[in-house]
């Protein structure tokens, strides 16, 4: 311990936000304000006073807000992002002696004692302050000190020296050389799309406009319109490179591959090219960066699926022989997952001698796809590789390119998918795919909202995705489609569908597996793009409400209503502030119409429970009247599964 840490009396404990002691980073997006509290306490009865300090990474002023104290030595301040990059952020604390001392002569004063020496020590205190003070500042301690000098009575001394003016000053030139500072902590700050997105997943390859044929990016340029008339501003595809022959799986993952079948796009290389390289089908470089371009003009990003792994035809299967594991019998280890196999793709070994030679070709994969024009990446299964490598990379990319977007696809343990968020993915999928009736919505949404989670886990919300057809869609009608989709695009302000089969409300499962019958994984489909469907209108609707009202833009400010029917999900949101209340009410039941009285946490959602107010249904266009916290919600699968309101205070 030095000498001045021996001096310091004030503790600052209990920092929050703060991930495992500062050893990640929590994160924003532009705009958004962090909330920072602590414990913070000092021995004996002295006053305390305590700062929240920020600022961008490698400015060198720190910005200062005052904290407030309230229960049990709990203090909090707020401070608000506007760029994206990284922010830095510290609390310091110390015991303010003129505070102190001022609180006790306001208590002699008040006890009549005698207070000669004690305004001689506040005389002493505005001289010292003269000594930090700013040209201005001095000049307003001496007219002060003149006024004290001119013998006035003791009770215009006291006036004076307890005057918000003088208070004011002193804190800005307070003695804080002894003051304890907490360890600097970290905010990344990103883009909006990371808070705010709207994904439509895409196989480009069934994208041609004839039966039959192999779609290519000049087919998805076509369809663009219709994407963009939707309201989606994510076009993400599965992975778009050379596909492996050798296991290639057929239909339905059958093990063996007929001579026309096209495989599992997941099945990354052949003598074409690996990671780097385009399926030769879909198109070439200049195709795909002509379509980038044409989309980013629609506000719509391309995103690409990065799997790290490899058919047995990759460049880096003899390239990098070290790179993989090998069998006794001289065979390179195939993925499995007992008891499926998956002999058309090899994981990579992350134990390997070579491993920075790797972790550096890994990274170039992303350099070479942000080259041409991708900024967000769906990463397939991270949480099956170096969750350090991760960090490195992730970091490394972010110093050049801090608008990048990285979604974690990872449907494992929850420490995991923690863990991924904290080394630096934006986004994760989450377990809203299982989540069924109102209490598991009630309680994840709690869990990701209102624990430490919300401060670096962004969730994004998907009904459905090749791999999995959810019981909540299967052998099911449109109205549960819809239903699904209002619940991601509202609960969660980041979502997405794997689409066209969610907009025509595909819902037949394999028999053995909860996906879907014919998966498009492993065949060519042909969609007809320009036929409308009652899921799309309301995919369509669901989107315009979500952009024009900045409630539905963020995840974290819901608030859930109270019913006596499990079969119905209410809940509330409002905008950061506070002008946007909405309620959305959701039919869990696609078959039966359900009703219930149901009671709104109206304050919480910046309503006045004492005067009546119009909902808005933003869906239908129909208004209801509303007064007091509890009201009746019903509900018509065929006709309403949900209403979205916007609440209209008179």
């Amino acid at each position: 311990m030095n000498q001045q840490q021996g001096r310091q009396r004030a503790i600052i404990e209990k920092v929050y936000p703060e991930i495992d002691c500062g050893k990640y980073h929590i994160r924003r997006s532009e705009g958004e304000s962090v909330n920072v509290k602590a414990t913070i306490f000092a021995d004996g009865h002295d006053v305390i006073k305590a700062l929240l300090l920020y600022r961008r990474k490698g400015e060198k002023k720190w910005e200062e807000v005052i904290m407030t104290p309230g229960m049990n030595d709990q203090w909090e301040a707020t401070f608000s992002t506007s760029k994206i990059g990284w922010y830095e952020y510290t609390i310091e604390a110390w015991v303010d002696h003129f505070f102190s001392w001022q609180k006790g002569i306001k208590a002699k004063f008040e006890a009549n004692q005698k207070m000669d020496v004690e305004l001689q020590m506040g005389v002493n205190m505005l001289k010292d302050a003269k000594n930090r003070a700013t040209p201005q500042q001095k000049k307003q301690i001496e007219a002060w000190l003149e006024q004290l000098d001119s013998r006035v009575d003791t009770a215009s001394a006291i006036s004076l020296f307890l005057s918000h003016d003088v208070s004011e000053l002193m804190f800005l030139c307070a003695d804080r050389k002894d003051a304890a500072k907490h360890n600097t902590l970290l905010c990344e700050v990103e883009r909006k799309k990371a808070l705010f997105s709207t994904w439509y997943e895409v196989f480009p390859r069934s994208t041609a406009p004839e039966p039959g044929k192999h779609g290519t990016f000049k087919d998805v340029e076509k369809i663009l319109p219709t994407i963009n008339k939707m309201g989606f501003d994510v076009l993400y595809f599965p992975p778009i490179h050379p596909i492996g022959t050798a296991f290639r799986k057929g239909k339905d993952n059958a093990p063996e591959a007929q001579p026309d079948e096209p495989g599992s796009p997941w099945a990354i290389g052949n003598t074409d090219g690996g990671h780097k390289a385009i399926h030769k089908e879909l198109g070439n470089m200049d195709d795909f960066t002509k379509l980038v371009k044409k989309a980013k003009a629609m506000d719509i990003d391309v995103a690409l699926d990065i799997a790290y792994q490899c058919s047995q035809d990759h460049p880096y299967v003899k390239e990098h022989p070290d790179w993989f594991r090998w069998r006794p019998d001289g065979t390179v280890q195939y993925a499995e997952n007992p008891p499926k196999k998956y002999q058309d793709v090899l994981p990579i070994n992350f134990e390997n001698d070579d491993w920075q030679n790797l972790w550096k070709e890994l990274k170039s994969v992303f350099d070479f796809w942000i080259e041409k024009g991708v900024h967000i990446f769906r990463v397939d299964n991270p949480h099956t590789k170096s969750f350090r490598f991760w960090h490195w990379c992730i970091t490394e990319i972010k110093k050049e390119h801090p608008d990048i977007i990285f979604l974690a696809e990872a449907f494992t343990r929850p420490r995991v998918m923690e863990q991924l968020a904290k080394v630096g993915f934006n986004q994760s999928y989450t377990y809203f795919t299982w989540r069924n009736n109102r209490y598991e919505f009630e309680q994840y949404l709690t869990e990701l909202t209102k624990t430490e989670m919300r401060e670096y886990f962004r969730p994004n919300f998907w009904p459905n995705t090749p791999d999995i057809l959810p019981e909540s869609l299967q052998n099911k009608g449109e109205a549960a489609f819809i239903a699904r989709a209002i619940l991601a695009g509202t609960l969660s302000s980041n979502y997405g569908i794997y689409a066209p089969v969610f907009d025509f409300g595909y819902n037949t499962p394999h028999p053995l597996r909860d996906e879907y019958i014919d998966n498009e994984k492993y065949e060519i489909k042909h969609w007809d793009w320009d036929q409308p469907t009652r899921i799309r209108y309301y995919l369509t609707e669901l989107n315009r409400i979500r952009r024009e009202n900045p409630a539905l833009q963020t995840t974290w400010n819901i608030y859930f209503g109270q019913c006596d029917n499990d079969n119905l999900l209410v809940y509330g949101k409002n905008s950061d502030e506070g002008d946007n209340p909405m309620i959305i009410a959701v039919n869990l039941d696609s078959f039966f119409t359900q009703g219930a009285w149901v009671k709104m946490p109206l304050q919480e959602l910046g309503i006045d429970p004492n005067k009546p107010f119009w909902v808005h249904d933003q869906l239908s266009g129909h208004k209801y009247h509303w007064q007091g916290e509890w009201n009746f919600v019903e509900l018509v699968p065929d006709k309403a599964p949900a209403h979205i309101f916007k609440v209209e205070q008179f």
